[in-house]
């Protein structure tokens, strides 16, 4: 399993080459990464979710499988009340506007891994869709932290909106949707009347998923000068604390408590991925400095090429 996990990481780094070509080399638009997002936003990740959740979610696989919510939601509040404090030591004295905001990324990106495009491409490259199935239980809680505390952090102007009104805007957004969705046609066996073409269709477009979203992270990272990118010191401990620290200090406690090794695979999975595309991508829609996010979730990228296998290697296969 360990050669099946190094094996997919490295594909998942050739898509990412791909992507990193394609804008430098101007074979493609620079517009392409905004229109790659929202292929991946509004159609390629809920047609994967719907898809995963009405073949695999029934009455029985739901209810032996709800804990997992529970194990998702537990952790990622530990992980965001950890993220706060180490957010004021790589930021210590935020006393501007600046210099708040940039705090903000910090603690986005230690509370918050690529779980989804990336963590999505592995998990089906490595496990199939069973585990896959598995996997969307324990990040439904993640998810919605993700689109409404993460955005929180992103966007300064939804501060001032409140975070209970950035919670319920993180339910609707198409993700999230389309779980419910998938949930409910496998809850209420609605699968077996939907057209055989629509399911094809809502596979293959879920297929489209990983490699799209490596592409997309390589052709964001080459929108940005690599020099200034990798020369910041800082920026390679806050990854090796989002690739390392965090997973590894989660995985430890789960090993003390005797957890089954599937359900720390998938936990290795979701929270050892690296910084997310956000980071980026909604700091440069409203203004905000998007530095400190391209050198995050470029040096994570690079390093969890290594650090994932390494990780599941240590605490999945020798522990």
């Amino acid at each position: 399993m360990f050669e099946m996990t190094l094996r997919q990481m490295l594909t998942m780094f050739a898509f990412m080459l791909v992507g990193y070509v394609l804008r430098k080399g101007r074979i493609l638009p620079e517009t392409s990464g905004v229109t790659m997002a929202r292929l991946e936003t509004y159609l390629f990740v809920p047609a994967l979710t719907v898809y995963s959740m009405a073949t695999q979610c029934t009455v029985a696989t739901f209810r032996d499988n709800a804990r997992l919510i529970l194990y998702g939601g537990v952790i990622i509040a530990c992980v965001i009340l950890l993220a706060i404090p180490l957010s004021h030591l790589f930021v210590p004295n935020a006393k501007t506007d600046a210099e708040r905001y940039q705090r903000s990324i910090y603690r986005y990106g230690m509370s918050f891994a690529n779980a989804g495009f990336m963590g999505n491409f592995i998990i089906l490259g490595v496990f199939g869709e069973e585990m896959f199935f598995k996997y969307q239980m324990i990040g439904l809680t993640v998810t919605v932290l993700c689109y409404s505390y993460g955005v929180y952090l992103l966007i300064p102007k939804e501060q001032n909106a409140g975070l209970w009104h950035n919670i319920k805007k993180g339910l609707t957004v198409p993700p999230m949707l389309a779980a419910f969705v998938g949930i409910a046609i496998g809850l209420l066996d609605l699968g077996r009347f939907l057209p055989p073409f629509l399911v094809t269709m809502m596979n293959n477009a879920g297929s489209c998923q990983g490699p799209v979203a490596m592409v997309l992270a390589g052709f964001v990272i080459a929108g940005f000068p690599l020099k200034e990118l990798f020369v910041n010191v800082k920026m390679y401990v806050v990854s090796l604390v989002r690739l390392i620290v965090i997973p590894g200090a989660i995985l430890l406690v789960l090993h003390l408590l005797h957890t089954p090794k599937e359900l720390m695979a998938l936990v290795l999975i979701y929270f050892g991925t690296p910084l997310g595309l956000n980071s980026i991508v909604y700091p440069e829609a409203y203004g905000g400095d998007v530095k400190a996010g391209a050198s995050m979730a470029s040096i994570s990228h690079v390093m969890s090429v290594a650090t994932i296998p390494l990780m599941y290697l240590l605490f999945i296969e020798l522990l």
